[in-house]
């Protein structure tokens, strides 16, 4: 039955692409405003609630999370109220019509398999944070199949220290519960949990790694935890504020 509901989905989820690309190429001006209306309508149809533990921090120009699902981006573009602006692999950008959500809207297409295209890439963010625009990335590079999150990639590092971005991890919980790529699995009805973290101490030399290790014990409280508690991530938050969004 996921795999049924899985294809039903991928069906809408290209559908509803189609129509927001349309709508941007029209009024591009309003691109964000387009996203966000698609990130409802994709919880709309998966039936899904969202928590956010602590608060986005305004002065934070990066954003850096785990990647599990491609639901982690729909539930960042609905919450987030700052205009993202996304590195995504290059191939996504080049698929026909579906490669213009990310040509059209700005976000930023990275060839992971050249180095010397990080040079490009610096130079796009430089002009994303200009335009005020929040960088988000998976420092991963990837999607997992497992709890453990994979090896943090470097360009988060040479990106943030190159260009002095002030840089707050977010953590998602059970974004693969309701679309598992891995698997080709869907489930309606979920429950999605966004963890804010305060900003990161890039002047530590390893703030990197530690990140990650923060982020990864966030991932172990919750493994555990029924999916309607709260994660007990008090004592990583500066300021803790629980939402809820759900249906309505």
């Amino acid at each position: 039955m996921g795999k049924i509901k899985a294809i039903i989905y991928y069906i809408y989820f290209v559908l509803s692409v189609f129509v927001v690309v349309f709508f941007m190429a029209i009024k591009n001006s309003s691109h964000r405003h387009f996203r966000r209306i698609w990130a409802k309508f994709q919880r709309y149809f998966l039936r899904y609630k969202i928590e956010i533990i602590g608060t986005p921090d305004e002065n934070a120009n990066m954003v850096i999370l785990n990647h599990q699902s491609i639901i982690d981006i729909v539930v960042m573009e609905e919450i987030h109220k700052a205009n993202l602006s996304w590195i995504a692999k290059k191939e996504i950008a080049r698929i026909p019509i579906i490669g213009k959500i990310i040509t059209l809207p700005k976000m930023i297409a990275i060839d992971r398999s050249n180095p010397r295209d990080l040079v490009r890439v610096l130079h796009e963010v430089e002009d994303r944070i200009k335009n005020n625009r929040v960088i988000a990335m998976f420092p991963e590079g990837t999607r997992r199949k497992g709890d453990k999150l994979l090896k943090f990639q470097t360009g988060a590092k040479v990106i943030t220290e190159k260009l002095k971005l002030k840089v707050q991890p977010v953590v998602l919980l059970g974004t693969r519960e309701i679309l598992d790529s891995h698997n080709f699995c869907a489930n309606f009805f979920g429950n999605v949990k966004v963890v804010y973290l305060p900003l990161v101490d890039t002047t530590d030399k390893d703030w990197l790694e530690k990140t990650r290790s923060k982020m990864q014990e966030i991932l172990d409280e919750n493994l555990h935890e029924d999916s309607n508690e709260l994660p007990d991530a008090s004592e990583n938050l500066n300021e803790t504020k629980t939402d809820k969004i759900s249906e309505k």
